[in-house]
């Protein structure tokens, strides 16, 4: 069976971004609906909807809108690679090629923290990305994934541990 070449999003970010929470690939819902976190059952815009005050079920445009007021940039390490269905575990490595973190954060010089949505944003970011931009000054820190396959943790759980962004923002804005 060929694996089908999957290309990621756009980042979504203002240039006073602070924040950047980052996901490895998007499932096959959002690349259908082209939108982030679109599986309904991914706890991403519940848990991003309770930290910031804002309706879960609100249109996209609007949950975006309430990311950027909070300062925060949205993106996936992964531009593109292969993969059969949406679990993480499936992409093929070796097809893998990553966003211009370069660009980006030369783009987005106020970023200060970046956030993993999971373990695979996080050891694709360490193995492709770091290596280029290692000078940047960054904080980095590994949340839960969100997904509804990443099930050892409680929804309750995994907001707690999402609390981290709003801790890391409220030092942002008042640095």
């Amino acid at each position: 069976m060929t694996k089908p070449l999957l290309f990621s999003f756009e980042a979504i970010a203002d240039p006073d971004a602070e924040l950047l929470i980052l996901g490895s690939m998007p499932g096959q819902e959002s690349l259908a609906a082209h939108q982030y976190y679109a599986n309904r059952r991914n706890a991403f815009w519940k848990i991003m909807a309770q930290l910031f005050c804002f309706d879960p079920d609100a249109s996209y445009e609007a949950r975006l809108h309430e990311l950027k007021a909070a300062r925060i940039a949205l993106w996936d390490v992964v531009q593109s690679c292969t993969r059969v269905g949406s679990l993480d575990a499936k992409i093929d490595a070796d097809s893998i090629t990553v966003n211009d973190f370069s660009d980006f954060f030369a783009k987005h010089d106020r970023v200060r923290a970046v956030f993993f949505n999971g373990a695979k944003a996080e050891s694709a970011y360490r193995r492709y990305v770091l290596p280029t931009v290692g000078t940047v000054p960054l904080s980095y820190l590994r949340l839960p994934s969100t997904s509804p396959a990443h099930a050892s943790l409680s929804y309750e759980q995994k907001l707690q541990a999402w609390q981290a962004v709003l801790a890391k923002r409220a030092v942002a804005i008042t640095t």
